[in-house]
């Protein structure tokens, strides 16, 4: 690993299908980190403090506001049947900003020489739940960018969409660049939604330019999606209440 954090100016959109149509298209800006790395990043960037932005464990792997960070990670993948000797293991997410955070879905990547062989993504919800999805083949083969991976959808994300259906995940992970794709499938209805960008080294310059074309980052990402649902109930979408989160952490 040569890294310990870079910067993804990424794109991210979302298109309803069925029924009511909507959709969106915003800039975004994740950072992709090696938790296990200490090697020194930005003076505008920390890990476990406060800062302009920062990625805390306590927000990522495991209970929501209790994360245990990478080793929940690690310890996952091993239950699940991956040898993590060697294994690197990287965190895609949008951190904090002054210290608020919120975050749709992040994603840990598992990669074995380079290649991607597992990913976990984690979920969270505008009513302060989580759940995360691990997404391998069976022999935790290398995940190539036209592979389609599948799991169904037991988490409540959006209260305009029925609890059901299924995820399909693809991801494209390269040195310079990185896309997803997730399409929810749920008859005629669902959602597809991707997160693309390039790969580029951590800098406070680029902290900064981030900080001014999207002020507030992730409060910034919070009130898009109350803005999106307030259009979806304009347009007479149906409200659906929020039903228990699963039991289990990972699916």
């Amino acid at each position: 690993m040569t890294f310990a954090a870079q910067h993804m100016r990424g794109i991210t959109t979302h298109a309803r299908l069925g029924g009511i149509a909507n959709a969106f298209r915003y800039g975004v800006d994740y950072v992709l980190i090696d938790p296990d790395s200490r090697a020194p990043t930005p003076a505008l960037f920390s890990r476990n403090r406060f800062n302009l932005i920062a990625v805390h464990d306590r927000d990522h792997g495991g209970a929501r506001g209790r994360g245990e960070g990478v080793a929940w990670a690690r310890r996952v993948f091993a239950e699940h049947g991956l040898e993590t000797r060697g294994l690197e293991i990287l965190l895609l997410t949008q951190p904090r900003f002054l210290g608020y955070w919120f975050n749709p879905v992040s994603f840990w990547l598992a990669l074995r020489e380079g290649q991607l062989i597992a990913v976990i993504s984690e979920v969270n919800n505008p009513f302060g739940d989580r759940h995360s999805y691990l997404s391998h083949h069976p022999e935790f083969d290398p995940i190539a960018a036209s592979d389609t991976l599948v799991a169904h959808k037991v988490f409540h994300v959006s209260p305009f969409q029925r609890l059901g259906g299924d995820y399909r995940f693809n991801f494209d992970i390269r040195p310079d660049r990185i896309a997803i794709r997730i399409a929810l499938k749920d008859g005629k209805a669902g959602v597809i939604a991707t997160l693309t960008g390039p790969r580029a080294k951590l800098t406070n310059r680029a902290i900064v330019g981030a900080s001014l074309r999207r002020p507030a980052g992730a409060l910034r990402t919070i009130g898009l999606i109350y803005w999106q649902a307030l259009k979806l109930k304009l347009k007479g979408a149906r409200y659906r209440t929020r039903p228990e989160p699963p039991t289990e952490e990972v699916s």
